[in-house]
């Protein structure tokens, strides 16, 4: 099987700073696509950044310039470093990643827990 856990979330006052990591473990072949997505209660989650297995990356409008995903394929995780950090920034962070695992080769999507995020004014 596969976990993904989430960890760095916390409160921070507006214009601070926080590292969210994603670690997976489990039956992992390869790791492909891994991302972060935040939700508000009474909101759709929503994507904030992605970042391929190749290093790609892509972010919301919202957090450009601000936000950097990165990954480190030796530890199978990812981070999303934020600065600048808004109110408007307050959610429950989650990573998910698309894994091909064995014995039985098959590719599914993978989510963690989620972490909270708050930023105060």
């Amino acid at each position: 099987q596969v976990q993904l856990v989430e960890s760095g979330g916390g409160t921070v006052q507006a214009g601070g700073s926080l590292r969210l990591s994603c670690a997976a473990s489990g039956n992992i072949l390869r790791i492909n696509r891994m991302d972060w997505y935040r939700q508000i209660p009474g909101n759709q989650r929503e994507l904030v950044a992605g970042i391929t297995s190749g290093g790609s990356t892509n972010y919301a409008d919202s957090v450009k310039g601000r936000f950097t995903i990165s990954r480190d394929n030796a530890k199978n995780t990812v981070y999303l470093q934020m600065n600048g950090l808004k109110p408007q920034d307050t959610a429950v962070y989650y990573c998910d990643a698309t894994i091909t695992t064995y014995p039985r080769i098959h590719m599914s999507t993978y989510w963690g827990q989620g972490t909270q995020v708050t930023v105060s004014s």
